[in-house]
């Protein structure tokens, strides 16, 4: 059975949890205390040196990154329906897992660290810029379509979701991006959504 190692309150934990849920894939969540720095255990770390949440174990393999793990889970269980494979589709898709850990990061999930845990090494004025410039892009992108890319969901819509739909933890208001808030909406009325706390 895969295991998800992650912690409840984290994004990037949530995203690979929530995809495995929407493919309906039954596997064991083993939480990993990030308060008691479980994720810097010898036993933890001969698992991911990396000493980071979430990491996904699939018999022989060991996978940590959320944005690897989407793309593994989507090329071995998923389909076409979720990552296609023509170059350009793909590309398409690609992009926005790169947004994720670029714009996304830098904004809204910086801006969530520094007001919900503290992160002192983070220069809120910057991650609110960042912020609102990615979330006016998104939602300009989401004037006219009702995913990210193409007419369905796609490891895209999983990857950006949870800390855009988290934005409030870093005291930025959703409601100046309509589009965004619609979209939000419509990726937890999918068969399989589970929430977040938080969410």
């Amino acid at each position: 059975m895969i295991k998800l190692y992650g912690h409840e309150m984290s994004g990037n934990s949530y995203k690979a949890r929530l995809f495995l849920e929407l493919l309906k894939i039954e596997y064991e969540w083993i939480k990993v205390d990030l308060m008691k720095g479980e994720h810097k255990s010898p036993e933890y770390l001969a698992l991911n040196p990396f000493g980071q949440v979430p990491l996904l174990v699939d018999g022989d393999t060991k996978l940590a990154d959320a944005q690897a793990i989407l793309v593994y889970l989507a090329r071995q269980y998923g389909g076409e329906r979720w990552l296609p494979t023509d170059a350009l589709s793909l590309a398409q898709v690609v992009r926005w897992l790169s947004t994720t850990a670029g714009e996304i990061r830098q904004g809204p999930e910086n801006a969530r660290l520094y007001y919900l845990f503290g992160a002192t090494n983070i220069n809120i004025d910057r991650a609110h810029q960042k912020a609102e410039h990615i979330l006016s892009q998104l939602n300009q992108h989401l004037s006219d379509r009702q995913w990210l890319e193409f007419n369905r969901p796609t490891i895209a819509d999983i990857a950006i979701f949870p800390y855009v739909a988290l934005a409030r933890d870093g005291k930025i208001d959703l409601d100046a991006y309509p589009n965004v808030l619609t979209w939000i909406d419509r990726v937890k009325q999918l068969s399989g959504y589970i929430p977040m706390t938080g969410l």
